[in-house]
Formats: structure tokens, C-alpha cells, sequence
């Protein structure tokens, strides 16, 4: 395992401290990265309201499920925010099926996010985050097809029908992209 940074130990321990059911280790970790989870559950939803109900259900689920937090698979941040990704993409899942949304197509300089986001520390939190910058050392059709997984809320097969690429080549693509991001962060730990 790479070394940890002392933030990360210290969310981990925090995590280790909720898992026991301590209220105030919640606290502490909520008002430390609900602006990380808020900032990529916004850029999924693009609707305020929803991405504060998801917000609540992802830290619902911190609550619930510390205990299952493996230091070894990663850091908490991670772990928070493949949370926060997966209740995001289901949310908007469940919008695109009950009709409730015309949700358009990706537009890659809204993925990429403007130079400025302004006053609300949520989204100026998401432009400094370590994923951007590592999203944007991936070649060019690895980043579009992990972008529309993780940003547009795509399954590999709506993203090979939207590309007009056969479904293995997404499929490569996004599992190349997601081991290279994977070495970018071991290598950013070490």
C-alpha cells in the first residue's frame, strides 16, 4: 500500500471513529469533504435541490457503512467519493426514467469546468481536486469515455452508442484510462 498523507490518515481514523459510532468523528468529516462529494454530485445532477438530497444520502450511507472502510482499498476520500458518484448516477438514472428531466448531452467544456466557478466553495473545491488534474493526462478518448461514465452518468454501452464506437473499444478505453488514473494517484501518494 502507498504511504498515506496525514490528511487521509486523519479522515481515516475519523472513519474508524464513526464506524464505533461516534457522532462528533461524523461531524468532523462531514465539514471536511461534504464540499468534495457536493462539488461532484452537483456536476452529475446539475440541479441544486437534487444533488442536496443526494448529498444526505451519501453521508446517510458514511454513517452506515464505516465499519466496511478498507484503508487498503484506498483512501476515505475515495471511498466517499465513489459513493457520492454512484448515488449521483443512480439519481439521475431514476430522473431519466420516470421523465422527470431532459438531461442533454455532454458538453466537454462543462465537464471540464470554466476557469472561474465563482463564490460557492462546493464547486471551487471540485476545480482543485486531484481527479481533474489527472483526467486531463489521459489521452483524449480515454478521458471522453471515463468522462461520460463518471460526469454524464452513462452506462459503456450507452457511451459506445453515443461515440458510434464498437462497445469492446469503450470498454478498453475506459479500463486503460482507469488503470492509468490509478497509477497517477499511487504516484502522486508515494
Amino acid at each position: 500500500m502507498a504511504a498515506s498523507t496525514p490528511a487521509s490518515s486523519a479522515a481515516a481514523d475519523l472513519v474508524a471513529r464513526i464506524a464505533r459510532g461516534d457522532r462528533q468523528a461524523f461531524e468532523r468529516f462531514y465539514d471536511s469533504h461534504a464540499s468534495l462529494a457536493f462539488g461532484l454530485i452537483r456536476r452529475v445532477l446539475r440541479d441544486r435541490e437534487s444533488a442536496e438530497e443526494v448529498l444526505q444520502e451519501v453521508f446517510w450511507q458514511v454513517w452506515r457503512d464505516a465499519a466496511g472502510f478498507d484503508p487498503a482499498r484506498g483512501t476515505p476520500e475515495a471511498w466517499l467519493i465513489m459513493r457520492a458518484k454512484t448515488r449521483a448516477i443512480d439519481k439521475l438514472r431514476s430522473m431519466r426514467r420516470r421523465g422527470q428531466t431532459f438531461v442533454a448531452p455532454l458538453d466537454e467544456r462543462v465537464a471540464r469546468g470554466p476557469e472561474t466557478r465563482g463564490d460557492d466553495p462546493a464547486l471551487a473545491a471540485e476545480d482543485r481536486s486531484l481527479a481533474q488534474g489527472a483526467l486531463e493526462q489521459l489521452p483524449g478518448p480515454q478521458r471522453q469515455a471515463i468522462e461520460l461514465a463518471f460526469y454524464g452518468g452513462l452506462t459503456q454501452a450507452e457511451i459506445a452508442a453515443r461515440l458510434g464506437e464498437p462497445l469492446g473499444t469503450v470498454k478498453t478505453r475506459m479500463r486503460l484510462g482507469l488503470e492509468r488514473l490509478r497509477a497517477l494517484f499511487k504516484a502522486d501518494e508515494a
